[in-house]
């Protein structure tokens, strides 16, 4: 079987975020998304250690700013967009930091719960 692009999965506020982005950011970041549903690295990506293993940070330069998206593909089989913001300072900001932590958080603790809900019902098929 050939490759399968991940779907993008959002996070929290992470979509209404970027939908609120300048429009030639907005553009810039959804382009940078697609080529990590396709198996590419963005353009301009570092890793977010602090936030947790796995986690990417996109960086988009746009006229009117600089704009981030932390995203993780290590979990799960999507592209999970825990975060996107506008860059204010040259580092990334606590706050920024704390909500991607929780929000990746989160999200280990729905996935472990669905596997597990997957796990009774695949044993309860099995019953006699």
């Amino acid at each position: 079987m050939g490759f399968v692009p991940k779907k993008v999965q959002w996070v929290g506020s992470s979509k209404e975020d970027l939908s609120a982005f300048p429009r030639d950011a907005k553009q810039d970041a959804g382009h940078q998304l697609h080529r990590v549903e396709l198996g590419l690295d963005p353009d301009d990506w570092k890793p977010v250690k602090e936030v947790g293993k796995g986690v990417r940070e996109i960086c988009v330069s746009a006229d009117s700013g600089e704009y981030r998206a932390m995203y993780t593909t290590s979990v799960g089989d999507a592209v999970y967009v825990l975060h996107v913001f506008q860059k204010k300072t040259r580092r990334t900001s606590k706050p920024d930091i704390g909500l991607a932590k929780h929000r990746l958080k989160e999200l280990l603790e729905q996935l472990r719960q669905a596997r597990r809900n997957r796990d009774k019902s695949a044993g309860m098929d099995n019953a006699c």
